[in-house]
C-alpha cells in the first residue's frame, strides 16, 4: 500500500470492536443477507426494475458476496438522468435530510437520508475517528463548510456519537478559525488537507505561538493529498494526521477511514461491499494494482446505490493489519477516469465552467481552466475568449466583463476564479478531444 507506518500514530481503540474485528465467514454471510435484503428493497425503484427486469434478477439469486457482480453498475450519469430524487428507495415522508455534490448542468446530483440512515452514518464516522484518536473528552474543530455538501454534518454527528466537543467553525475566516483553536484549546481539527497548510502557514506568517495551541490530531477529507503534504503538515502543526474517504453518492465520509497504523483506509464492509475493476474491461484486477472503485450501499435505506462507480482510482489491500481491523483497506486515491476537478474540496467539471460562459454574451465557447497551488490553497485561471465585436479599448468594460464572467462562474461551480479575458482565436484549437484543463498542482 501507499500509506504506511511502522508504529502507531495513536492508542489503538475501536468504536464497534465486534463490527470492525469480523471473522471473515461471518462477514461474508452478513453480506449475503444484507445484499439479498439490498435488492428486494431497490426493486421498486424505476431504474433497478428495469435493469433486473432485462437481466432476470431476483433477490433469491443472491446465494454469496460473489453473485453481486450479476447485478448492474450504476453511474453519476444515470443519476442525473433520474433527477432529482429517482432512486428514491422509500416515501418522501420518511425523509428528514438531503444532501448533494456538485454536477455538470449546475444542478446538484441529491441523495437522501431517514433516521436510520443518520444514525448509521454517525456510527460509521465515529469507527475512523476513535480509530484515528478521538476521545470522548476531546475538543473538535470542524472547518468543513455546513451545507449540501456532506463532509461538514458527516463529522459533526459522527463526533457527537463518539460524545466529543464540537466548534462548528464551517469554513474559512482563518484568524478566526486560529482564535477559536486558542481561546477553546482545539484538540481535534476536521478540514481538507490544503486548508490545513493555510492555517499553518497563517499561524507562523502572524508569529503565534505554536505553544499555546492544544491541537493533537487532525482528520482530513475532500481532496487528494500525498504522504509528502501530510508529513509538511504534521512538521507545521506538530499534530499527527489521519485520512479518510467517502462520497455523497454511497453515504459521504465514514466509507473508510486509517487507524493507528495509517497503512490505508479500513472500508466499513458491513455497510458498503467494494470492488476494485480495471475501468476499461470492468473485470477485476488483483490486491495491489490500481483500479477504478466501486461501491454497494448495502445498508441505507433511502438513496441505496448499487455497484455505483466512483470513478477514483485506488488498490485494495486484504492483508491482515497489526490492528486487528479484519476489513480490507484502500490506498489513497491516485486519480479519476473521469475530467472531474476537486479545488479546495468542491468537486468542478470543466462542463460546468462552459455552461457558465455561455450565459454571458460576448465570450466565445473557447476557454482553458489552469489550475495551481503556489501557496497552500488552490488558484484557478480561466482563461477566455472574447468576441471580435465585444473586445474594447475602454477598460472598464473589460472589467464589468471580466466581473460578469467570475460571477456566472461562481454561480455554478461555488468557485471563485480570476477571469483573463483573450482575443479570438488565440486558444490553441485540437482536432480531437479539446484539452481544456492545466493543473499544476503536485498532487
Amino acid at each position: 500500500m501507499p500509506d504506511s507506518s511502522s508504529t502507531p500514530a495513536v492508542e489503538n481503540r475501536f468504536f464497534d470492536r465486534p463490527a470492525e474485528t469480523m471473522a471473515t465467514a461471518e462477514l461474508r454471510q452478513l453480506q449475503t443477507a444484507r445484499l439479498r435484503t439490498l435488492v428486494e428493497r431497490v426493486a421498486h425503484v424505476p431504474f433497478y426494475r428495469e435493469k433486473f427486469a432485462a437481466d432476470g434478477i431476483s433477490a433469491a439469486m443472491i446465494k454469496s458476496p460473489d453473485d453481486l457482480r450479476r447485478l448492474p453498475f450504476t453511474t453519476k450519469a444515470d443519476l442525473r438522468e433520474n433527477y432529482p430524487l429517482g432512486f428514491l428507495a422509500v416515501s418522501r415522508d420518511a425523509v428528514i435530510r438531503y444532501h448533494g455534490s456538485s454536477g455538470t448542468t449546475g444542478k446538484p446530483t441529491f441523495v437522501a437520508y431517514t433516521r436510520a440512515d443518520l444514525d448509521m452514518w454517525a456510527g460509521l464516522c465515529a469507527r475512523f475517528l476513535v480509530a484515528g484518536g478521538l476521545r470522548p473528552n476531546h475538543v473538535c474543530q470542524i472547518a468543513f463548510g455546513y451545507g449540501l455538501f456532506t463532509g461538514g454534518f458527516g463529522l459533526h454527528y459522527g463526533i457527537e456519537k463518539v460524545g466529543a466537543a464540537i466548534i462548528p467553525a464551517a469554513g474559512g475566516q482563518t484568524q478566526r478559525q486560529l482564535m477559536l483553536m486558542e481561546d477553546l484549546q482545539t484538540e481535534v481539527l476536521i478540514c481538507t488537507p490544503s486548508y490545513a497548510l493555510h492555517l499553518a502557514e497563517v499561524l507562523q506568517e502572524g508569529g503565534i505561538d505554536r505553544s499555546k495551541l492544544a491541537l493533537r490530531y487532525a482528520h482530513f477529507g475532500g481532496e487528494p493529498w500525498t504522504d509528502d503534504m501530510r508529513q509538511r503538515i504534521e512538521n507545521d502543526l506538530q499534530i499527527t494526521c489521519f485520512n479518510n474517504y467517502g462520497l455523497s453518492e454511497v453515504i459521504g465520509p465514514g466509507v473508510s477511514g486509517e487507524c493507528a497504523w495509517r497503512n490505508g483506509m479500513h472500508i466499513q464492509e458491513d455497510h458498503f461491499m467494494v470492488e476494485c475493476l480495471d475501468p476499461q474491461t470492468l473485470e477485476p484486477v488483483p490486491d495491489g494494482e490500481p483500479g477504478e472503485l466501486v461501491f454497494t450501499a448495502l445498508t441505507k435505506q433511502a438513496f441505496p446505490l448499487i455497484r455505483y462507480r466512483t470513478r477514483d482510482i485506488a488498490c485494495i489491500d486484504r492483508t491482515p493489519c497489526p490492528c486487528g481491523r479484519t476489513t480490507a483497506r484502500m490506498s489513497r486515491v491516485t486519480g479519476r477516469t473521469d475530467d472531474m476537478l476537486i479545488i479546495r474540496g468542491v468537486n468542478v467539471f470543466p462542463s460546468q465552467v462552459e455552461e457558465a460562459l455561455l450565459r454571458v454574451e460576448g465570450t466565445e465557447p473557447h476557454y482553458l481552466i489552469e489550475i495551481d497551488r503556489p501557496g497552500t490553497l488552490d488558484q484557478v485561471t480561466v482563461k477566455v475568449e472574447v468576441r471580435s465585436s465585444d473586445l474594447s479599448d475602454q477598460m472598464s468594460s473589460m472589467q464589468k466583463l471580466r466581473q460578469r464572467i467570475a460571477r456566472e462562474i461562481h454561480a455554478v461551480t461555488g468557485i471563485n476564479m480570476t477571469v483573463h479575458l483573450v482575443e479570438p482565436k488565440s486558444l490553441e484549437r485540437f482536432t480531437g478531444k479539446a484539452k481544456r484543463v492545466i493543473d499544476n498542482r503536485k498532487l
